[in-house]
């Protein structure tokens, strides 16, 4: 279980400033807008990071052998913090605060001391499957330190400017379809209302940005050869948005693989990171070639490092094989990838 005591300086500076942030917010009054967080780069500049997905399976399902292997690449690359893409814990998020799948899915599970970082969570459709509120409270923040879900905020780190978006409420589907599922959607209703503030909020902070990179984060895929495909929601009201503003990377998960697409009809790469625990073997969708660069059917993650003139992307398998890599000068514009295969 993390505590301040364990972890790094920039976490505990993050979370001296968390109570002074929210402070702030709550004199907006009626004016919406997204809840901003510090999470300054190394002394050199630089910013690494892992990027996981539809994890929380209590160690099964290779959930255990993930999370050791996101220990290793973690130390190796001196990670600031860990990404969430959704779906924290199956099959139906968190019963309440008290639930004990926040320890057997979270706290016990990735243990390893370059994981004793920042994580930053988005909610994906499972966890608003639960009471979805419970995930968003400051209660689990004093439970384990690490965590923080929001539904929707930024994350300002000098050379980047990270977006989270709470994509579930974009789902007709879920709403109009929901099968035997429940949903909990105290603060997204009424959903006309929640989605039109939420796309002007994120197209206004984009605008506001003056970050050298961009990078969206949300659970539901936008470009996708896997199971659940295309997003058809987000491409129609949110991915115009990302367009406009020239962001750099969108990162999902929703879809259990590992993931790499680019767009001919812009600059922006989509990445695919749903590989935290159960993945679907042999469920991939026709794609064009000249935008898939990568599609692996099986558990895994990703690791970003970044500096202000240049990102580099690598996928691991659960081995902690790399199965591509991918880099991008950002003044060049100039990219380069490499894509292993393993017997």
């Amino acid at each position: 279980m993390a505590s301040f005591s364990t972890c790094d300086s920039k976490t505990i500076f993050f979370f001296f400033g968390l109570t002074a942030a929210c402070l702030s917010l709550c004199s907006v009054g009626s004016v919406a807008e997204l809840q901003r967080f510090q999470h300054p780069p190394k002394a050199d500049g630089s910013l690494s990071f892992l990027v996981v997905g539809d994890w929380g399976r209590r160690g099964l399902y290779n959930q255990s052998q993930v999370a050791l292997q996101m220990g290793l690449i973690g130390e190796k690359a001196d990670i600031d913090f860990v990404i969430s893409t959704g779906d924290n814990f199956y099959e139906d998020g968190l019963t309440g605060v008290d639930d004990p799948a926040f320890n057997e899915s979270f706290s016990n599970i990735y243990t390893a001391p370059s994981l004793n970082k920042q994580w930053y969570n988005v909610l994906g459709n499972h966890d608003y499957r639960g009471d979805a509120e419970a995930q968003l409270s400051p209660v689990l923040r004093k439970i384990d330190s690490r965590w923080l879900c929001l539904r929707s905020f930024i994350v300002n780190a000098e050379i980047v400017d990270f977006f989270f978006v709470d994509t579930t409420p974009f789902v007709d589907d879920y709403f109009t379809n929901p099968k035997n599922h429940t949903y909990d959607w105290r603060g997204v209703t009424p959903r006309e209302d929640y989605l039109s503030n939420l796309l002007k909020d994120v197209d206004s902070a984009l605008k506001d940005s003056s970050a050298k990179w961009k990078i969206v984060v949300g659970h539901h895929t936008i470009k996708s050869a896997g199971h659940h495909g295309v997003t058809q929601e987000l491409v129609t009201q949110l991915l115009p948005i990302l367009k406009g503003n020239n962001i750099d990377f969108y990162v999902n998960g929703h879809d259990h693989c590992l993931e790499h697409i680019s767009d001919t009809h812009s600059e922006i790469n989509f990445f695919t990171s749903g590989g935290g625990s159960k993945a679907w073997r042999g469920d991939i969708k026709q794609w064009s070639p000249e935008e898939l660069k990568l599609y692996y059917d099986g558990q895994g993650f990703m690791s970003i490092q970044m500096t202000k003139a240049s990102a580099d992307i690598a996928f691991y398998d659960v081995f902690g094989n790399v199965l591509h890599k991918w880099s991008l000068s950002k003044y060049l514009r100039s990219a380069t990838d490499r894509t292993f295969s393993y017997a």
